[in-house]
């Protein structure tokens, strides 16, 4: 029997996504750069940590949170998802589970009132997270949740609400990942770069040109789909949900979107709703 190798929209064997927290000003930089090189990805917002609209940093502050009109306006049809970060960005391990639950819920809730969307991603404040968190992270109806750890692996997650990153933005190996994902030819597996930073950080340490330098190299490649967060997961998802036939010669597509896949010499596009002969 040949190997099922899913592939990504247009038959594409990888996937490319961006994760910033925090709603701060920088993030407008960052999505001038990452919108000049085609690169899309997710913010991650606490909804209870908005300042005043008429707010007045003292000189040399870098962790600067935008006001929520503000925000909106830099967010506007960006294409980027906004996903929850908790709603004061307290670290959910500790808390008393009513505690934990109210931060990821009111998070939820507050930032689909503002976007008018349905918010299904979180990352973890701070990074911490433990079976509890992610136990109510799945009864908050959440699909996936970053945690800040490093893989400099392109594997998709094996558990979406402890997903890994490839790399923070200020990962040493970070240009040599780059190439090595970009240059890699062996596509026996779908392969993806997640990326995950703060935007203040480019300008506390002075090297936005690490941002520029990055999206240049990864940019306009015909293999790669440049996507957000839920993007992936939603399509992995669907991919998940492709009947066969136990001859591997009938594939019955389900769900509302197209799915890509090889199978053996084969590349096939099965579209939404479709049944096709393999």
């Amino acid at each position: 029997m040949a190997n099922l190798i899913m592939r990504f929209p247009g038959g594409k064997a990888k996937a490319l996504t961006l994760s910033y927290d925090d709603g701060v000003e920088q993030d407008e930089r960052l999505l001038e750069i990452a919108l000049k090189y085609g690169l899309k990805g997710t913010f991650n917002i606490n909804s209870g940590c908005f300042p005043e609209a008429d707010v007045k940093y003292a000189p040399g502050t870098i962790h600067r949170r935008m006001p929520l009109e503000r925000l909106k306006e830099v967010y506007h049809d960006s294409g980027w998802e906004i996903a929850a970060h908790a709603y004061t960005h307290a670290a959910l391990v500790g808390l008393p589970g009513n505690l934990a639950t109210e931060e990821v819920l009111r998070d939820r809730r507050t930032l689909e009132e503002i976007f008018k969307t349905v918010i299904r991603g979180f990352a973890y404040p701070y990074g911490a997270y433990d079976d509890k968190s992610v136990e109510i992270l799945k009864n908050c109806g959440m699909a996936y949740a970053r945690t800040v750890n490093s893989t400099h692996e392109f594997y998709l997650p094996q558990d979406w609400l402890r997903m890994p990153a490839t790399c923070h933005h200020n990962d040493p190996e970070l240009m040599k990942l780059a190439e090595r994902f970009t240059e890699t030819k062996n596509r026996w597996h779908p392969m993806m770069f997640y990326l995950w930073g703060h935007s203040y950080e480019f300008e506390a340490q002075n090297n936005w040109e690490v941002l520029e330098g990055f999206a240049e190299a990864v940019s306009g490649r015909e293999d790669i789909w440049y996507a957000t967060n839920i993007e992936i997961y939603d399509y992995c998802d669907a991919f998940g949900r492709l009947i066969f036939d136990t001859a591997m010669k009938i594939c019955v597509n389900p769900t509302a979107r197209d799915i890509w896949y090889s199978y053996g010499e084969k590349e096939v596009c099965v579209h939404a709703g479709e049944k096709v002969a393999i």
